[in-house]
This record gives C-alpha cells, sequence and structure tokens, in this order.
C-alpha cells in the first residue's frame, strides 16, 4: 500500500505565495519521478510541475518563473512553491509519483487533491 498525502493548500490573494507539499508513504523501495498537477472547475488536469528522481525539473509554461518544484529523498516528499499568484491559479492540485513498491510493483499513485484558490 502506497498512499500520498498533500497539505498547503488555502486561500491566498493575487500575488501572494503558498507552498504544497506530498508526502510518500508505505511499502516503498523507490520513487522515480514526482510532479504536481492541477484541475481548475470545468478543466482537464493539467500537469504543472515535475520532478525526476536525478532532481531535475519542468514547469508548465504557464507557471515558468513563478512556481518551483523540489524534492528531498530523506524525507520521500516534494514540494511546490508558488509565488506571483493569479486568479487562473486556482485549482485542485494533485500530487503524483511514480514508485516501485518492495515487492517489486511498478506504480502510478496519486494524492488526494489540496485546494488553492487565488482571490482577493
Amino acid at each position: 500500500q502506497v498512499q500520498l498525502v498533500e497539505s498547503g493548500g488555502g486561500l491566498v490573494q493575487p500575488g501572494g505565495s503558498l507552498r504544497v507539499s506530498c508526502e510518500v508513504s508505505g511499502s516503498i523501495f523507490m520513487i522515480y519521478g514526482m510532479g504536481w498537477y492541477r484541475q481548475a472547475p470545468g478543466k482537464q488536469r493539467e500537469l504543472v510541475a515535475a520532478i525526476s528522481a536525478a532532481g531535475s525539473p519542468n514547469y508548465a509554461d504557464s507557471v515558468k518563473g513563478r512556481f518551483a518544484i523540489s524534492r528531498d529523498n530523506a524525507k520521500d516528499t516534494v514540494n511546490l512553491q508558488m509565488n506571483s499568484l493569479k486568479p487562473e491559479d486556482t485549482a485542485v492540485y494533485y500530487c503524483n509519483a511514480q514508485v516501485q513498491t518492495t515487492t517489486g510493483r511498478n506504480l502510478e499513485v496519486w494524492g488526494q487533491g489540496t485546494l488553492v484558490t487565488v482571490s482577493s
């Protein structure tokens, strides 16, 4: 059993900052890529940022220069620092990870989502 638990969402004013975090727990042998996706009302889920096992990040064009993804392999966590937030960043943010379990299974796992609302 592998679980992803997100934290840190909430309400923030335009131009503000927010940090969301995600912890991976369970019978994990290795964590490969990790990432953050978001889904706004009436829209499809989209990739926001991803980070490889080696720590190489990539970002959606809409968040480049404003968001920063990082991971702590010792704590099995991935973080997303969001700066200069805009109302269009409002969405449910989902953590994603590709893991190998201790029994050798390769899984793609999702968190339950955390709501980020950017509004004055």
